[in-house]
């Protein structure tokens, strides 16, 4: 019962403090690795301290008045963490966010009443969609608006060295070599570096950078490369953030999406540990670094937000093989675009006999727009929206009933189908035709093949 503690008069209270786990079933060398599960703060991740950070700070400077409006470009978390603390004191939030964020921080954002607003992800600084010059001329048009900006924000690092990093020093016993951090906005890196330089010069700040980054190269080699894509989300950057200070680093590491998503899956089957994408790239680098140690050295690292949040992503088999992310073997034919395989029981299916409504039901929670009818195991028939549409279609009355009829009165059974032995070339008269491509194997159903999925393929192999 030591863990217990009396209840707190707000959930903001709760935020901080986090417990810190050991470990014990990755190779860590002759390290000791710890990673501190900043996951357990009250809106999922470690941008809570920071969100409260800069609103207390506003709100004593009075840049934040009664009633005011909150801006801020984020990936999901920081907004996540302003309208946590914001909206419960009478405060209107406004989110810039990338479109490659997750369906859950989305979701999660307007449930707690911010209003979120989708920008374009594969633009850079300077563009007129990139979010943060989004948000900034926002700001600007808004009386009164505050520009959070946890990219210039000293409240950022401050909530860092005046919070988290007392707190792993206290857990660690005041015996800490080496801090693996990312940087989105650079405040972890910098609040830490500073707390660290000043009870413990020994402590190495090891920057974890997604392959594409310019962060990692720019510390390695002193250059500024031109910034490339990646999927993990909430870390790496195309331009340094003023509050990133980089000479705190003494090792950098980019970590490639795939051994991101990897290692993430990893914590949760090794550890039990339910951690968001850039937590595996964390996680990646900080295995490398106390793998490379010759002595033995204590390490800390974060789980920086929950994996509920990416259910739908990273915890999903399907998005990471469409993402090209996952090992799936390789056949050189048409079965190597089939996103959902009928022979690995991917396929989203309906029986002959089973009513429109169970058609429909399954398209929606399967985010698919036609489905293979199965009888038997064997392929009868397929039906898409435009059938299930074209039968329920009529007067109120009786369409309930009309929803009710089986999907062989509404599927099309005249069928034409590929063979996986064919080229790519076989794909587009059958598209062209407005039609989703069935591709066998001899006579076995191997699945369909959509536009989406020649496009993924196209993209993965360029």
């Amino acid at each position: 019962m030591k863990r217990l503690q009396p209840p707190v008069a707000s959930v903001l209270d709760l935020i901080g403090e986090t417990p810190i786990v050991e470990l014990k079933k990755f190779d860590t060398g002759k390290c000791r690795l710890f990673i501190k599960l900043e996951s357990q703060n009250p809106g999922g991740s470690i941008k809570d301290r920071i969100a409260r950070s800069m609103i207390d700070q506003a709100e004593r400077d009075g840049r934040l008045q009664r009633g005011g409006v909150i801006i801020e470009a984020t990936a999901g978390n920081t907004g996540l963490g302003l309208a946590q603390v914001g909206i419960p004191r009478g405060y209107r939030i406004i989110l810039i966010v990338p479109d490659k964020m997750s369906r859950e921080k989305v979701q999660h954002l307007r449930a707690l009443g911010a209003e979120v607003r989708l920008t374009r992800s594969d633009v850079g600084k300077g563009h007129p969609e990139y979010y943060q010059d989004m948000a900034e001329k926002l700001a600007a048009e808004i009386p009164g608006a505050f520009y959070a900006n946890q990219f210039s924000n000293p409240a950022n690092p401050l909530a860092h060295e005046t919070t988290t990093g007392p707190e792993i020093w206290q857990q660690l016993d005041g015996d800490v070599d080496a801090v693996v951090v990312g940087v989105g906005s650079g405040g972890t890196l910098s609040g830490l570096g500073r707390f660290f330089a000043v009870v413990s010069p020994k402590t190495e700040m090891v920057l974890a950078d997604p392959v594409g980054s310019v962060l990692a190269p720019l510390v390695k080699t002193g250059e500024m490369i031109e910034a490339g894509s990646w999927t993990v989300e909430g870390i790496g950057e195309d331009f340094v953030p003023p509050n990133c200070d980089l000479s705190l680093v003494k090792k950098a590491y980019s970590v490639s999406d795939r051994h991101s998503m990897l290692a993430v899956r990893d914590l949760l089957s090794k550890e039990g540990i339910l951690a968001g994408s850039s937590s595996g790239t964390l996680l990646s680098a900080a295995l490398r670094y106390c793998r490379e140690q010759k002595v033995p050295k204590r390490v800390v690292t974060f789980v920086c937000d929950s994996g509920n949040k990416y259910l739908s992503k990273v915890f999903d088999d399907f998005w990471l093989a469409e993402q090209g992310l996952a090992e799936r073997e390789q056949h050189g034919d048409l079965s190597d675009l089939v996103a959902r395989s009928h022979r690995e029981g991917g396929t989203v299916f309906v029986g002959p006999d089973d009513t429109l409504l169970t058609a429909y039901g399954r398209m929606r929670r399967g985010d698919v727009s036609q489905l293979p009818v199965l009888e038997d195991g064997r392929l009868v028939g397929i039906i898409d929206e435009g059938d299930i549409l074209g039968n329920v279609d009529g007067p109120y009355d009786g369409r309930w009933q009309r929803f009710d009829q089986p999907v062989r009165t509404a599927m099309t059974a005249d069928l034409h189908t590929l063979q996986a032995s064919q080229t790519l070339d076989a794909l587009l008269p059958v598209f062209d035709r407005n039609e989703v491509a069935i591709v066998f194997d001899g006579d076995e159903f191997v699945g369909l093949i959509t536009r989406i999925d020649l496009i993924n393929h196209l993209r993965r192999n360029r």
